[in-house]
This record gives structure tokens, C-alpha cells and sequence, in this order.
């Protein structure tokens, strides 16, 4: 993959253009885990195209600055869990609910399961799809984990934090597997939450 003895890469999203985002409106509240689409600065039938293109920018950047690993910048995502996790089936996201955040005090709007969770079509392939056509460098694409979002919901239909996240382990797995066939280098796990509920993640 590289001949470096310690590969670099980016942790984190990069930071998305301010003709793109509306920087102060995304960062005025929590990290969104439903979905905030008021925060994109272009109109919906544009959206896209113009997220190609930021995507372009941080490639470019990523790579002009000499790193190992480079990612897709994660730009079509208000959060790092958000874009994955509300688009599988039996999560609802009009009719949020609240969970105590990573932060002691504070709440967090998620969405709520309703149903059997499952994934019904991939979600970020077409971002490997893009990312691979200007990329020189192995690319890396990243996942909510099924621990943090099973943390990261209000549980109405499983009652069972176990057995919701098996499924969402499940959706996950499908999408790295679609991930890797598209092209992905490598696929990074992203499981913050167990860090703040350790407890839990050692049951897990």
C-alpha cells in the first residue's frame, strides 16, 4: 500500500467549503444524528455535483500535502454517523428522540428504531466510485460502528440493545463488503461512543 514505515492518514472529516456548508448554522448545535439538510448551501438537484467537487478539492489537498491514506473528505456528511445510519430501514427520522450525549449534561435528538433494521441498498459506494476516479493514493472510506449507533437511537422495536445491534453490525458489514468491491483500500470503523460508555462496549 505504501513504503512508508508509518503511513499517514486523516482522522475526521475534512473541513467542507464555505460556498458548500453553512459552517455556523452545522456547528451552532450538537453533532446532527437525524439529518440537517438546511445546513447545505446549494440547492438539492445541485447538491450533489457540488459535493463531487469539494470532494475533488480535498483529495487534492490530501494528496498535495504528501498523505499516505487519503479519504473521500467524508463532505456529503453533516456527521461522521448521520449519512449511514439514517439511511437503513426501520429508522425513523422524522419522529426523533433524546439520548444523553458523550457530554455529561447533554442531551442528543436521534433517531428512533421502528422496525427491523436493514440496509436495502448501498449507501456510500457511489463515494468510493467518485473519489477513486481522481485519487493516486490508497483511499480509505469510514463507518459508524454498530455500537455507537445503537447508542446513538432511541430503541422502540428490539428493546434489546444486543439484538438491534447484530442488525446493525449486519447493515455494516453488507456495506464494507460493497465498499471494498468498489474500490475501497480500507474501510475504518468508527465507534467513538465506547469510549464514553465503557461499561457497555466491555458487555459488547
Amino acid at each position: 500500500m505504501t513504503s512508508h514505515l508509518l503511513p499517514t492518514t486523516v482522522v475526521g472529516s475534512y473541513p467542507q467549503p464555505e460556498w458548500l456548508i453553512d459552517r455556523a448554522k452545522l456547528t451552532s448545535s450538537a453533532p446532527p444524528r437525524v439529518r440537517m439538510r438546511e445546513v447545505w448551501r446549494i440547492p438539492e438537484p445541485y447538491l450533489e455535483t457540488a459535493q463531487d467537487d469539494a470532494t475533488l478539492i480535498a483529495i487534492h489537498d490530501m494528496e498535495a500535502a504528501g498523505v499516505d491514506v487519503i479519504t473521500d473528505g467524508e463532505i456529503r456528511r453533516e456527521s461522521y454517523s448521520n449519512r449511514f445510519a439514517t439511511s437503513l430501514a426501520g429508522v425513523d427520522i422524522d419522529n426523533p428522540g433524546k439520548v444523553p450525549g458523550r457530554s455529561a449534561g447533554r442531551m442528543t435528538v436521534v433517531p428512533r428504531i421502528v422496525g427491523p433494521v436493514r440496509r436495502t441498498r448501498p449507501v456510500q459506494v457511489r463515494d468510493v466510485e467518485v473519489a477513486k476516479r481522481w485519487a493516486t493514493k490508497p483511499l480509505k472510506i469510514t463507518l459508524p460502528g454498530p455500537f455507537t449507533m445503537a447508542m446513538q437511537a432511541v430503541d422502540d422495536y428490539y428493546k434489546d440493545t444486543e439484538a438491534l445491534a447484530m442488525d446493525l453490525a449486519a447493515a455494516v458489514n453488507a456495506e464494507v463488503r460493497d465498499l471494498f468491491a468498489a474500490g475501497a483500500d480500507m474501510v475504518q470503523l468508527d465507534e467513538p461512543w465506547m469510549e464514553s460508555r465503557p461499561e457497555q462496549a466491555r458487555a459488547f
